[in-house]
C-alpha cells in the first residue's frame, strides 16, 4: 500500500507530506499560544499600545504567512507536475507579498498616528491624518505590485515608463491641486496653524474652522465664511494670534503746553502706578517722548499677560479712565488738536481802513 501511486507520488510520500503539514500547524499554533500570551502579560503591565499593535498583526498576517509558507514547504516533498508547481509557487508568492505589504502598511499606519496623536489628541487632526495615510498606502501598494510583477519574471520598464509619461502629463493637468496638496502637507506637518487659531491673513482675518486637502476655510469677525486654497496661505504671511503669550500694548496721550514743569516730571510715575496696581499687567515704561505741533506727546508700554484680545480692551479701558480721574483730579488737562494765529496789530488796522 505504501507503494501504491497517485499523482505521481506514493502514499508514503503524500503520508509524509501530511505529517509534515500536520506537525507545522501544531508547532505554529503552540507558537502562537505561547507569543500572544506573553504579549498579553507584558501589554498588562505597560501603558503603551505598541505590544496590543503587535498582537494584532501577529494574529491577522504573520501567522497566515506562516502556515502558508509551511504547507508551500511541506509540498516540495512532493513530484508535482511542471504546470501546478508553477501555478503553486505563484500564489505563494503572491499571497506572502500580500501579508508583507499589509504588515507594513500597518506599521506605517500605527508609527504615523502615533506621531499625530504624541503631542497633542485632535479628532480632526487624526481624520485629516487619514487622507495622508491612503496616499501612502497607495504608493506603498503600487510599488508592491511592481516589485511582485517584477519577480514573477516580467518586464517592467515598459510599465514604468508609461506611468512616467502618464504622471507627468496628470502634474501638468493638474499642478495647481497638486500645489495645493503639498502645501496641505506643509500645513500639516509644519502646523503654522490650527483648527481654532485665530489668524491674519494679508488683510483678512478670521478663525480657522476647516483644514482640508485644497483649501482651508476661515470664519471672519464679520460672520461669512472665507474659503482660501492652501498655497495662498503657505505662500503668505500669517499671524497666529492665538500662540500669543503675552500681549505688548504701546499707546500715547498728549498734555497740553501749559501744563508746570512740576506736574510733568511726575506724570511718568503716575502712569506706572496705575498700570501696576491693574491685574494681569507688567509695566516696561513711560516717557515723556517729544513736542508735538500742539501737544506734549507722552508714550507708555506695558504688557498684558493674555492674549486674549476682550482682557486687553478691558485693561486698557480701566487704564484709560483711571489716567483721566488721575488728571482730573491733578488739573492736568489733555491736549486738543489747536491752532493760534498771531495778526501784526498795524497791519490789522491798515486792513480794516481799506
Amino acid at each position: 500500500m505504501w507503494n501504491y501511486f497517485i499523482l505521481d507520488n506514493s502514499v508514503r510520500d503524500w503520508t509524509i507530506t501530511l505529517l509534515i503539514i500536520f506537525a507545522s500547524v501544531i508547532l505554529l499554533r503552540l507558537l502562537k499560544f505561547v507569543l500572544v500570551k506573553r504579549l498579553h502579560a507584558f501589554a498588562a503591565k505597560t501603558r503603551t499600545t505598541i505590544d496590543d499593535f503587535i498582537i494584532s498583526t501577529v494574529q491577522s498576517s504573520v501567522m497566515p504567512a506562516l502556515y502558508l509558507l509551511a504547507i508551500h514547504f511541506a509540498l516540495h516533498y512532493l513530484t508535482l507536475p511542471s504546470k501546478f508547481a508553477a501555478i503553486e509557487n505563484v500564489a505563494v508568492m503572491v499571497a506572502i507579498t500580500f501579508f508583507v505589504l499589509r504588515i507594513i502598511a500597518s506599521a506605517i499606519g500605527y508609527g504615523f498616528r502615533r506621531a499625530v496623536s504624541h503631542h497633542d489628541y485632535n479628532a480632526q487632526r487624526e481624520k485629516q491624518s487619514k487622507g495622508i495615510l491612503l496616499i501612502i498606502q497607495v504608493i506603498l501598494w503600487a510599488a508592491g505590485i511592481l516589485f511582485l510583477i517584477d519577480n514573477l519574471g516580467y518586464d517592467i520598464t515598459a510599465i514604468i515608463a508609461g506611468l512616467g509619461i502618464g504622471g507627468i502629463a496628470i502634474a501638468l493637468a493638474a499642478q495647481t491641486i497638486l500645489g495645493d496638496l503639498f502645501s496641505y502637507l506643509v500645513i500639516f506637518f509644519d502646523k503654522p496653524f490650527e483648527i481654532g487659531d485665530f489668524i491674519i491673513m494679508d488683510d483678512k482675518l478670521g478663525t480657522v474652522e476647516y483644514i482640508g486637502i485644497k483649501t482651508t476655510r476661515i470664519r471672519t469677525l464679520n460672520g461669512e465664511q472665507l474659503i482660501c486654497s492652501n498655497t495662498d496661505l503657505t505662500n503668505s504671511r500669517v499671524h497666529n494670534y492665538k500662540r500669543m503669550q503675552e500681549r505688548r500694548v504701546v499707546f500715547e496721550f498728549r498734555l497740553v503746553y501749559h501744563t508746570p514743569l512740576a506736574k510733568l516730571k511726575i506724570v511718568p510715575q503716575m502712569v506706572r502706578r496705575i498700570i501696576e496696581s491693574t491685574e494681569t499687567t507688567r509695566f516696561d515704561r513711560a516717557h515723556f517722548k517729544s513736542f508735538g505741533d500742539f501737544s506734549l506727546i507722552f508714550e507708555v508700554v506695558f504688557y498684558v499677560l493674555s492674549p486674549d484680545y476682550n482682557i486687553y480692551m478691558d485693561i486698557q479701558q480701566s487704564i484709560n479712565i483711571k489716567l483721566f480721574e488721575l488728571f482730573e483730579k491733578e488739573q492736568i488737562e489733555f491736549a486738543l488738536p489747536t491752532q493760534t494765529v498771531l495778526v501784526n496789530k498795524q497791519e490789522q488796522e491798515a486792513m480794516y481802513r481799506a
